[in-house]
Parts: C-alpha cells; sequence; structure tokens
C-alpha cells in the first residue's frame, strides 16, 4: 500500500481492501513511519538500558509479534496470525466488530506496551507513546476511532505479554552464575572489566520455533591444545597475524558490526562505558532501511520486523546453548597466555565464551529471512552505525553484510575461524527453519 494512492481515495466513500474499519482508516495507511519511530526508541532504550544481546532479541521479538497481530486484521486473508506457528502462542482475540478500530493504531499500541514492559526506562518509552499519539491526534484521528484503537491494542499486547511470561525467562534470573575454573581451554572473563559470563542459562528460554535449543546444533570446536603443532595453536595464531595486513579496512570493518553493549574504558581508577546497540539491533536498523527503499506499507514492514526478530530470538538461543555447552576461551586469553602477553585485540573482547560466533549466526539466519522478502539481490547502503560515528557501507545482498559481520569478528580480534564459519552454517539452517515454520502471508 502506498500513502499517496490511498490519500487520493480518502475523500471518497469506497472501501478500501486493507484498510476497512473506518474511514479514518484510509488516511492512516502508509504511515510506516511511525512503526519505524517505534522500533528506533526500542533500540534507544535497549542501548540505554545496557540489555544483553540475547535480552534484546526478546524485547525485539515480542513487542514485533504483538504489532504484527493486531496489524494483520488490515488484511486477514492475506496475513496469516502466529498462532499455533509459534511456541505457545494461542489464538489472539479478535476485534470487535460494533467498533471503529484502526489496525494501524492498534499495532503501535500493541508494540509500544510490550516494550515498555520488557525494558527499565519506562519514562522514556511513555515520553515517545504521548508523543506519538499527538501526531496522531494532529492526524485527525477521532475521538472514537483513537480509543477504540487504543483497546484493542491493549487487548493483543495483553494476550501477548501472558504468552512471554512463560518462555521461563523470569525463572533464569535466579538461576546459578557462571562458575569461572582454571580448567585448560576453559573460558574465563576478560579485560578491561572482566565481566562475569552474560546470560549462562539462556538455553532454557523458550524458543520460538525451535523445538529445542539444541536442534540445529554446530559441529564440536577444535579440541583445545597448546602444542605450537597443533589446530587450535594455528587457529589462535591466525588472529594473532589476521591485521598484518589491509589493517585499515579490516578494523573498519570490524568496527562497523562491533555492536557490543558492553565496551568499557579506564583511565586511572576510574572506569566507564561507551553505549553501543547490539548485533540484534543493527539488523532492526537493517530492516528499516530496506522496508523504507521498498516502499512497504505497514503490515508487510511489520511482517519483515517481526520474522528477522524471530530469527534472532532463536538463533541467539540455539548459539547461547553452544556456548556455555563447550566453554571456549577468547584468543585474547589464549594469546595473552601461550604467545604473547601483551597483545590486546582490536574489539574489546565480549564477556561470554567463543564457540560460536553469535554474529555469524543471527547475522546469517536474517539474510536467510531478508532475502526470502526482498529477493537475492537487494542493494542497500546500510547506514545504521552512522549515530555512532561510522560512516555507511554498501552491500549488494543481505548475504554479502551478513558475511562481512561474521568475517568482522576475526578482524576485531576475538574469534577463531571455526566459530565464524561453523556459526554461519548454524545460522542458515535457523533462518530456513523459521521461513519452514512461520507463514506470514500468501503472496
Amino acid at each position: 500500500m502506498k500513502s499517496g494512492f490511498y490519500l487520493s481515495l480518502v475523500i471518497l466513500t469506497f472501501v478500501i481492501p486493507g484498510c476497512k474499519n473506518t474511514p479514518f482508516d484510509a488516511k492512516m495507511c502508509g504511515k510506516t513511519e511511525y512503526l519505524h519511530d517505534a522500533v528506533k526508541k526500542t533500540t534507544e532504550v535497549i542501548v540505554h538500558d545496557i540489555f544483553s544481546p540475547v535480552v534484546a532479541a526478546r524485547i525485539y521479538a515480542y513487542s514485533n509479534i504483538a504489532a504484527y497481530e493486531a496489524f494483520r486484521y488490515d488484511n486477514p486473508k492475506k496475513y496469516k496470525s502466529l498462532a499455533g506457528q509459534l511456541n505457545g502462542l494461542t489464538e489472539v482475540p479478535e476485534p470487535p466488530k460494533d467498533q471503529p478500530v484502526n489496525f494501524d493504531i492498534a499495532g503501535l499500541e500493541a508494540y509500544i506496551n510490550i516494550s515498555k514492559a520488557l525494558i527499565f526506562s519506562e519514562a522514556e518509552v511513555e515520553e515517545f507513546r504521548t508523543e506519538l499519539y499527538a501526531k496522531l491526534k494532529a492526524d485527525g484521528v477521532p475521538d472514537d476511532v483513537f480509543e477504540a484503537s487504543k483497546a484493542y491494542g491493549k487487548t493483543v499486547s495483553d494476550h501477548i505479554l501472558a504468552w512471554s511470561k512463560k518462555d521461563n525467562y523470569a525463572q533464569t534470573r535466579s538461576f546459578p552464575k557462571y562458575t569461572v575454573t582454571n580448567e585448560p581451554g576453559r573460558w574465563q572473563p576478560t579485560p578491561p572489566a572482566y565481566i562475569e559470563g552474560v546470560e549462562p542459562n539462556w538455553r532454557q528460554i523458550r524458543p520460538l520455533t525451535l523445538d529445542s535449543a539444541r536442534q540445529f546444533p554446530p559441529i564440536p570446536p577444535t579440541p583445545f591444545s597448546t602444542d605450537k603443532n597443533s589446530q587450535f595453536y594455528k587457529e589462535a595464531l591466525e588472529v594473532y597475524h589476521i591485521n598484518d595486513a589491509d589493517k585499515e579496512s579490516k578494523q573498519a570493518i570490524a568496527n562497523f558490526w562491533d555492536c557490543n553493549p558492553y565496551v568499557m574504558h579506564q583511565q586511572g581508577h576510574l572506569m566507564f562505558a561507551t553505549k553501543k546497540m547490539t548485533p540484534g539491533g543493527h539488523w532492526m536498523g537493517i530492516v528499516r532501511l530496506v522496508t523504507r527503499k521498498a516502499n512497504l506499507d505497514m503490515i508487510a514492514t511489520s511482517e519483515a520486523y517481526t520474522l528477522t526478530s524471530i530469527g534472532l530470538f532463536d538463533g541467539f538461543i540455539s548459539c547461547w546453548d553452544e556456548k556455555y555447552r563447550t566453554n571456549v576461551l577468547r584468543p585474547e586469553t589464549y594469546i595473552n597466555q601461550y604467545i604473547d602477553p601483551e597483545w590486546v585485540p582490536t574489539l574489546q573482547t565480549p564477556p561470554f565464551p567463543e564457540y560460536t560466533s553469535g554474529h555469524s549466526v543471527i547475522s546469517t539466519a536474517s539474510s536467510v529471512i531478508l532475502s526470502h522478502l526482498f529477493g537475492d539481490k537487494f542493494n542497500f547502503i546500510d547506514s545504521t552505525e552512522v549515530e555512532y560515528g561510522l560512516p555507511p557501507r554498501e552491500f549488494h545482498s543481505f548475504q554479502e553484510a551478513a558475511s562481512e559481520a561474521a568475517i568482522s569478528r576475526q578482524y576485531g580480534g576475538i574469534h577463531y575461524t571455526p566459530a565464524i564459519k561453523n556459526g554461519e552454517d548454524e545460522g542458515r539452517k535457523i533462518g530456513e527453519h523459521v521461513l519452514q515454520k512461520v507463514v506470514t502471508s500468501t503472496k
């Protein structure tokens, strides 16, 4: 749907497919920027609250699912409910037939409600809601439409929130923390902050499409060894020398895809953090860019956000299961102990085990899903990191972007080759599984 098309028809009284319930719907259609703004606000709050990559993916997933379940009623014959397709999700209550519900407004309300419920800085989300509603009022939304739409949005968000509370997240808050030992080859916290292992029990979270966290296990990592003739030593040496050639271009790639919300800086006795978006936030930003370029309507845009966030959610569960199953130490730890005690990686090492690479898993899963929606050769300029002081990068496909995101972790000195390559295979299987398991629309 294109807003210009619907605005040209608003003065008529025709029933417009996809914008059915109220005369105002024709004017509201195409206001996809409101959804983009909502997702962007979520990213900003996630950065502010310093949520881990895995928790951030959970926030994106439930928020987008809630929005989609309301938006889809604009065209329920084409867009299918996710109920019965996602683990444990039952049918969302249908909208009242005697109320003038605008489903775009209902979807935005549902999104904001879930986002607010899952973050810490509720006041920031509430301020965004107030500003958005002022814009909707300025758009001329009648009071009865506004209230009916908000009411149905709350009905949807209440349903999704109740479902989300059964995913074991609350229970894992009290599970045992990661135990640090001196066992050779086992992951240990890294400089400068030596943060304890993040979310070691994430495998216990209920997946959205996977039958278990182990549905697509990668092949085992290279056996640990300090022998200079061993494969493990060679892989560590590869990381050590990775920037010997083309250092500037490799570091630019590493920095562009860093997406580490835990970067710490130390000045004397003072330690402070630099806040960055998570890897999932970067891919949500890519969804924003490409749906804008494709000029998609609200529900199609929501479909892209939702499917991608489902891939992020399940990708991280699968990846985190392997990370804390194998507990592989990071290159920084190995190289400092067995090769060069003064070596420092280009990027700050994230606070969780090495195998597999989270960037490789979730970026590849996202690329599979977005390629399905937009095609294998969709050119786009990724300006997601511009606000963090980094120049945009151009990609000719989602796979190209995902491959660069994956190899960036080696350029950054924080992953060995197997974690990247096997992580890509893991992510590809998850992305394909999401597309096989979840049908959102009939094309």
